[in-house]
């Protein structure tokens, strides 16, 4: 991640003009210091009043709803000074703009007794605390002593629920934010310190599902006045994305692709190419190309681009012969969900599945033509696997008695063996492929 003195961008976007803020390079302006322009009311703990809820209604109902919410919005929030002022009630703020990965920076000033946050992805919280407030015992999951930052929704002990360091300012001084979203992983900086990082925001409305892909950022109200200001946000594309996802905790991984030629692989040598230091599954050419090296438990870094259409797959200690589906512990699935061709598969052929095995969550790939970055961690029989930031896949193949056609994977116990990528005959490009023995 690229370093930033949040204190020091802010001061040089031209504080001195509150009421017409200049984002710093890169950024637009969530709040133009004015009026409540790119924002509506969400009253978003209401009956029925969730994201899902809302996906249920049809369009007339939602903007009904929506309408209404920002009405009773607009008694509570108000502008003064290129200040947005919440007095702790009221409908919360949502930017009308949905967006994916991001770098937001935010300043807030607050008032004792209170707390707020800002939801992401329409999910809460990073967590406003008034500090000072006593530890309760009878409440052992609040803990605003500990500062502010943390991911306020997370289950209790989860990593991230908790701010790393306590970094509030004292009452009467106004607190930076630098947030970096990519996927679920949720980064914090309160006052250029490091109070969560790199963790999975949970997806507070469902938590058996992923956070989802997009959504909206809301400023939350909750018992006190709070001010906003400086609010700026800038869309992080797909290439630092994955720079950011390939870049953190990446010591220990070992290369398997050089970026030249095959070596240190086997198997179908012949049905892949090297092309601008990626490899490629040459069309029509199907088969099965996999490491020399044998591994047990580890974790697995690869980038792929699909095209239109495309199949391939990974192989997970695959014996070296047979189909990976079958004979391997598993084949993660790596496929154009959305191609009309595959429009009927079973859920567990989806991208990111355990094929034939566990279904993935579906909707977190890329468009075609930009590089998706895929993480598979295999410990024992369980296997999780991770696209583009976002967990889509998190089972235990030992325990799967249901099999799609009802067609056994007599490889699935199988504690070791060859990484590899099954090939369908379809030009899908790899580059930075990683692995890291777990021990």
């Amino acid at each position: 991640m690229r370093p930033l003195s949040v204190v020091a961008t802010l001061l040089a976007a031209g504080l001195a003009l509150a009421a017409d803020p200049s984002p710093p390079k890169g950024f637009t302006a969530l709040f133009n210091g004015k009026d409540l322009t790119g924002w509506h009311g969400w009253a978003i703990h209401a009956k029925g009043a969730g994201p899902y809820d809302l996906d249920e209604m049809t369009p007339e109902e939602r903007a009904k709803r929506i309408a209404e919410w920002t009405a009773e919005a607009r008694k509570h929030w108000t502008v003064e000074s290129g200040e947005l002022i919440n007095d702790g009630k009221g409908a919360y703020l949502a930017t009308d703009k949905e967006y994916w990965d991001i770098e937001l920076l935010v300043e807030y000033k607050t008032v004792p007794n209170a707390d707020s946050g800002i939801y992401l992805r329409a999910a809460p919280q990073v967590q406003v605390w008034d500090r000072n407030q006593k530890f309760d015992p009878k409440t052992p999951n609040r803990k605003p002593h500990l500062g502010s930052g943390g991911l306020f929704n997370n289950t209790p002990g989860a990593p991230g629920r908790d701010p790393l360091v306590l970094a509030d300012r004292p009452f009467g001084e106004w607190n930076t934010f630098r947030i970096l979203q990519v996927g679920e992983r949720t980064t914090v900086y309160l006052n250029d310190k490091l109070v969560v990082d790199f963790a999975r925001m949970e997806n507070f409305w469902d938590r058996k599902r992923p956070l989802p892909k997009s959504g909206p950022i809301l400023l939350q109200t909750h018992g006190g006045e709070i001010r906003w200001r400086n609010l700026f946000v800038r869309e992080i594309a797909s290439e630092e994305a994955n720079r950011i996802l390939r870049e953190h905790d990446s010591a220990g991984f070992i290369d398997l692709f050089n970026g030249k030629d095959l070596a240190g692989w086997a198997g179908a040598k012949d049905g892949y190419e090297v092309v601008d230091g990626t490899l490629v599954n040459r069309p029509k050419k199907a088969g099965n190309l996999f490491t020399e090296a044998e591994f047990s438990d580890f974790t697995a870094h690869v980038e792929y681009k699909m095209p239109a259409g495309g199949n391939n797959g990974l192989a997970i200690r695959y014996p070296g012969k047979g189909q990976p589906s079958s004979e391997a512990m598993c084949e993660v699935q790596i496929l154009d969900n959305d191609a009309p061709k595959h429009a009927k598969i079973d859920p567990r052929q989806a991208n990111g599945s355990v094929y034939g095995m566990i279904p993935a969550h579906r909707g977190y790939d890329r468009p075609i033509g930009e590089w998706n970055f895929m993480e598979v961690t295999v410990k024992g029989p369980k296997i999780t696997v991770e696209l583009n930031g976002t967990r889509i896949t998190d089972g235990d193949v030992s325990q799967v008695t249901e099999f799609m056609g009802d067609k056994k994977h007599p490889g699935k116990d199988r504690t070791s063996g060859h990484f590899g990528f099954a090939g369908h005959g379809d030009p899908v490009a790899f580059r930075n492929v990683r692995i890291r023995p777990i021990k």
